[in-house]
């Protein structure tokens, strides 16, 4: 159907197009505590279409998208096509060029049922007591084979793993029982940090059940050790995106020190075209362009924009695409030294955010750890708030790394002067 639909897509008198076709393979895995509740395999098929059309002599590009089903019939597809023509006519978007570039890649090839046997195999290794045990878990493990297709000539197919556990722990003492809710996403299963990181929240559920309320500290040091800390990065990942800085809401500019005040430790964010058992490891990115390592960040130093291509045409970007996986350059201390003095470590939020246009940062705290020398005291509620354009001045990053999914960052991140509202 897909080889049919660009035949069609040919014959159609779009100016460009692209076809983009999924094929997952699936296995799922539904549990009660430790008992199989039910278990389903997927083969499912997506074929996703879009045209563009050139406007006012060529100088914008209208666009329109849509799904084709893989059971149409020609007919169907071809006025689908036609549809999607005459809807790309009401767009007008500054004209700009798709990828061309070829890319050749390596086969490769994965077995989602042996990868969904794998989070099982974890699973059942996870040390439970009677406070705290895994109430649910649900396994998802594919195998994705995406051809994308365009009009400039690209026609490129590969294959990827995808794949998630989404995990219910409870917690329970003689007065109350709590529930925590956890998604993790990778490729291919990382059996050392799944453990590591349900086996944390199992002690944080625990530690939730006795806490004290959160003190009024005014302007404190707060120290990030869990995946919110990714969040800290994303806001300067998204900074440097050719759609924001196009917009004009990001001033961040290639060669120029975003924070040229900062005394502390300083921002080198590399994009990576594979990081192990990453859910984003691909050769070339949704649009076809080829995925190779480049600096993003240097040393609080901006480097390269990265993302669509229709922005980094616009922007005159060459050698670049969508970014699926990040890795961070970790600081100048260790996570020993780091974990010193007074300060409060977050470790469970009702939402942890940032704003990506301002930096601003906002998280109500569930559960964190107020650190006083040797005294560690569990806490709850108040919330923590800043601007990261203020905060990365001084802030500081372990030598020690962690992953999460498609990023890496490191291990702690320590801010000063973190504004704490307290509930007592």
């Amino acid at each position: 159907m897909t080889d049919r639909i660009i035949e069609l897509l040919k014959e159609s008198g779009a100016d460009a197009w692209s076809v983009t076709e999924n094929v997952t393979d699936a296995w799922e895995f539904y549990f009660i505590k430790h008992k199989l509740d039910q278990n389903r395999v997927r083969d499912v098929k997506h074929i996703s279409v879009e045209v563009f059309k050139k406007l006012d002599e060529g100088k914008f590009l209208g666009s329109a998208k849509e799904e084709i089903a893989p059971t149409a019939s020609v007919d169907e597809a071809k006025k689908i096509i036609a549809d999607l023509c005459e809807r790309a006519t009401f767009v007008k978007n500054p004209y700009f060029e798709l990828n061309k570039e070829k890319v050749q890649v390596e086969n490769k090839s994965y077995d989602p049922q042996q990868m969904a046997k794998e989070y099982i195999e974890v699973m059942q290794q996870i040390p439970e007591t009677s406070g705290e045990d895994i109430n649910s878990y649900e396994i998802f493990a594919e195998s994705c084979t995406r051809r994308f297709v365009n009009s400039e000539g690209i026609d490129v197919s590969f294959t990827f793993p995808n794949s998630m556990v989404e995990v219910v722990v409870n917690a329970r003492n003689s007065e109350h029982e709590i529930e925590l809710y956890r998604m993790y996403k990778a490729g291919t299963c990382d059996k050392e940090n799944l453990m590591a990181n349900i086996t944390d929240t199992l002690r944080f559920g625990k530690d939730r059940l006795d806490t004290k309320p959160t003190p009024n500290l005014g302007k404190a040091t707060v120290v990030f050790s869990t995946e919110d800390a990714c969040q800290i990065f994303k806001w300067a990942a998204a900074k440097m995106t050719a759609s924001m800085k196009y917009s004009r809401y990001s001033d961040w500019e290639i060669g120029k020190e975003i924070l040229p005040d900062a005394k502390g430790d300083k921002i080198t964010l590399k994009a990576c075209r594979e990081l192990p058992n990453s859910s984003m490891n691909r050769e070339v990115d949704s649009e076809g362009a080829k995925v190779h390592d480049m600096y993003i960040i240097k040393d609080n130093v901006p480097q390269n924009y990265w993302g669509e291509c229709q922005f980094r045409y616009y922007l005159g970007v060459k050698d670049s695409y969508i970014v699926g996986n990040f890795a961070v350059e970790g600081g100048s201390s260790s996570e020993k030294d780091l974990r010193c003095g007074r300060y409060l470590e977050p470790v469970e939020f009702s939402d942890f955010s940032v704003d990506t246009l301002t930096g601003d940062i906002a998280g109500e705290i569930r559960l964190a750890y107020l650190h006083d020398g040797d005294k560690v005291t569990a806490v709850s509620g108040g919330s923590v708030s800043g601007n990261l354009g203020e905060l990365l001045l001084n802030a500081k990053f372990s030598k020690e790394l962690k992953q999460y999914d498609n990023q890496v960052v490191p291990a702690v991140v320590k801010l000063e002067n973190v504004t704490i509202a307290g509930v007592e």
